[in-house]
């Protein structure tokens, strides 16, 4: 038998949710948030996390407290977003990661990360300089490609992972220059970074973070900076397409996401307080000593910034034909 109230009864049932949700929002956040990092501590990500935490809990008098738990290439911090409510109170810093590993492992619980949690907002991003051992002969972009047509396959580039970003910013190098540098892969960073130095490998695309000491000491040289503008502590080394070689954008980025089933109050919420905290100058200051940008971007734009990620990866993933045992 229908119930002839029932009409009435969704629509109490629909204000009563939105006056839950409603109230959801003004009390966010009720209690310390947990933000969780898929890497080890004393990274850039962590630096990253700390930095914003700091801000938030100055703000809403709540503290933000960095939950590291690095594992199986983000799946561990992954989960644990996963088991979280979806309150706004546990948050996930992802990176460039987030955005290839689904493309690699199409039938691994990376799908989840990618279609699953709710983009909040962008944070940080780092574009990719090209750095070689002093001993190479080249000085500037234009010698160092004409140098790798006339050595296909004999210039070696460390990078920190099979299919990783770094490998990627290489194979994307690859495909808009036309040459075949040989990637070689290392079981993390400062390993690639220590065979760079010694000459065991010519050749590295790195953020600023790492390479920078290394290049003011003059054990290796910049040629150029893969993204749209120069940085302010290398002003001297040109962009790509300052050197010819225009659509070269790779940046590994950092971003927050939630659970999805999250109330968008919380979500828009959370975005604006991170986006006020970017914009302060203290905050940018300690990031630029780095070599690394604020990059704001709230909850639509990060969605959108994801899946022309995801369109750009998946072509140099094909053209460089990576594949990864899954």
């Amino acid at each position: 038998m229908k119930c002839k109230n029932f009409p009435k009864l969704l629509a109490v049932s629909a204000l009563l949710a939105f006056a839950s949700g409603a109230a959801a929002q003004q009390n966010y956040p009720n209690r310390p948030i947990r933000f969780i990092v898929p890497n080890a501590p004393g990274g850039s990500t962590s630096i990253a996390a700390r930095l914003i935490g700091e801000k938030l809990t100055e703000s809403w008098g709540q503290q933000v407290i960095v939950d590291n738990r690095p594992g199986g290439n983000n799946i561990v911090a992954g989960e644990a977003l996963q088991r979280s409510d979806p309150d706004g109170q546990t948050i996930l810093l992802v990176t460039a990661a987030h955005v290839i590993n689904p493309i690699l492992h199409p039938h691994k619980q990376y799908q989840v990360f990618l279609k699953e949690f709710v983009p909040v907002a962008t944070l940080v991003s780092t574009n990719y300089i090209l750095v070689v051992n002093a001993a190479v002969p080249a000085r500037d972009l234009k010698e160092f490609i004409a140098l790798a047509k006339a050595k296909p396959g004999q210039l070696n580039g460390a990078v920190s992972n099979t299919g990783g970003i770094q490998h990627l910013a290489l194979e994307y190098f690859n495909v808009l220059a036309g040459v075949k540098l040989q990637a070689i892969p290392y079981k993390g960073g400062g390993p690639g970074m220590i065979d760079l130095i010694g000459g065991q490998v010519q050749l590295a695309f790195n953020n600023s973070i790492t390479v920078m000491p290394h290049i003011k000491s003059g054990k290796i040289r910049a040629l150029g900076i893969g993204g749209e503008s120069r940085l302010s502590i290398l002003p001297d080394v040109p962009t790509f397409g300052e050197s010819g070689l225009p659509g070269y954008n790779v940046k590994n980025f950092f971003g927050v996401v939630v659970p999805p089933g999250t109330p968008a109050g919380i979500v828009n919420k959370l975005a604006a307080e991170i986006q006020r905290a970017q914009k302060m100058p203290d905050f940018k200051e300690k990031l630029a000593a780095q070599g690394v940008d604020p990059f704001i971007n709230g909850p639509e734009a990060f969605a959108a910034f994801i899946n022309a990620e995801v369109a750009k990866y998946t072509k140099v993933i094909k053209a460089a034909n990576i594949k990864i045992q899954s």
